[in-house]
């Protein structure tokens, strides 16, 4: 009688299985996203700091330079502004949008390359590539907490000092970046072949054992200060130090990649306060540059393989700074 009603039993359940099979319902149980604690607040968090610094940008520029009887006139001049150099710009950002598709770092040291030539001040090229950063970090830093990639702990020991560091190093080359530019620029170029030398060691290193890292702090502040300073580095220096001590390239990217957001913000913010926007047409030209080579970079995301990609990128960079360096000695 037992076996008889427990047969009935599996007999009813399959039924009903066949039936809500029949009307596409699952019976699988239902998956909830497991979202980070305090996702939406910081979600929120980033979207407000995006549009008060788009607006800031945006409002800055206007009401610093033009009336609203004057737009013709500063159409007529914008149009008037594209030189040679102002092509190279543009290409500057196409190049660095593509390169950041590809290894998910390296805009700043590859658009920083090739604006030396330009002949334009260290202060703004650095300033106009992190105001440019801002908002392909934010995107890029969303997306990764979104997923899950994010090391909290990892996250907090690096903003702080990460910040500081910007901040420092902004307020420093926007006061003594044009006073020593005679040999900022070409320290800027070595320090380029550097990061270009350091990119291709990593490639070629073999992936080694975890180790127990403890100077976060240093390493973010030192990368921070060096990434206002030069124009970029933060990648390089940051992202490429914590996966050679064995950690995890996913969370250290996605951590790396939200904590640059903060930094860039910091560092544009602070090259907005102390020069303004007198370099708005390296800005412009970088944004421009970076949006035309948007959909490219989306396809080239993850189709070559890193480490080729990374050799390319270094040589490319020491090719390019080296030949400049050569220039001005």
């Amino acid at each position: 009688m037992v076996k008889h009603n427990e047969s009935n039993k599996a007999m009813s359940t399959e039924t009903i299985a066949a039936s809500l099979e029949q009307q596409n319902i699952s019976l699988q149980p239902v998956v909830q996203n497991d979202s980070l604690p305090g996702e939406k607040y910081w979600n929120r968090v980033m979207v407000v700091l995006l549009v008060l610094f788009a607006l800031t940008l945006l409002s800055t520029f206007i009401f610093s330079y033009y009336s609203f009887e004057e737009i013709g006139t500063g159409i007529g001049y914008a149009y008037d502004a594209v030189d040679t150099n102002f092509l190279i710009m543009i290409l500057a950002g196409f190049m660095a949008q593509l390169v950041d598709g590809a290894l998910g770092m390296g805009y700043g040291l590859t658009s920083a390359s090739i604006l030396l030539s330009t002949g334009a001040s260290v202060p703004a090229i650095s300033g106009s590539i992190h105001t440019a950063e801002v908002f392909a970090s934010g995107a890029s830093g969303y997306s990764h907490y979104k997923f899950g990639n994010v090391n909290k702990k990892l996250f907090k020991a690096l903003v702080i000092p990460g910040v500081i560091g910007a901040v420092a190093g902004a307020v420093l080359l926007s006061v003594y970046g044009d006073i020593y530019a005679n040999w900022l620029r070409p320290l800027l170029a070595c320090y380029t072949i550097f990061l270009g030398v350091k990119i291709i060691i990593i490639a070629l290193r073999k992936q080694q054992q975890k180790k127990n890292f403890k100077h976060h702090a240093a390493l973010a502040g030192a990368g921070g200060f060096l990434d206002s300073v030069g124009g970029g580095g933060w990648g390089p220096i940051v992202t490429t130090t914590l996966i050679s001590t064995g950690r995890s390239p996913k969370y250290v990217i996605g951590s790396v990649s939200l904590t640059e957001f903060f930094v860039t913000l910091a560092s544009a913010l602070s090259f907005f306060m102390m020069m303004g926007v007198s370099h708005w047409k390296v800005i412009i030209a970088l944004i421009f540059g970076s949006v035309l080579a948007a959909p490219i970079a989306a396809r080239l995301s993850g189709k070559l393989p890193r480490k080729t990609a990374m050799i390319l990128l270094g040589v490319l960079v020491i090719i390019w700074s080296g030949k400049i360096l050569i220039g001005l000695l």
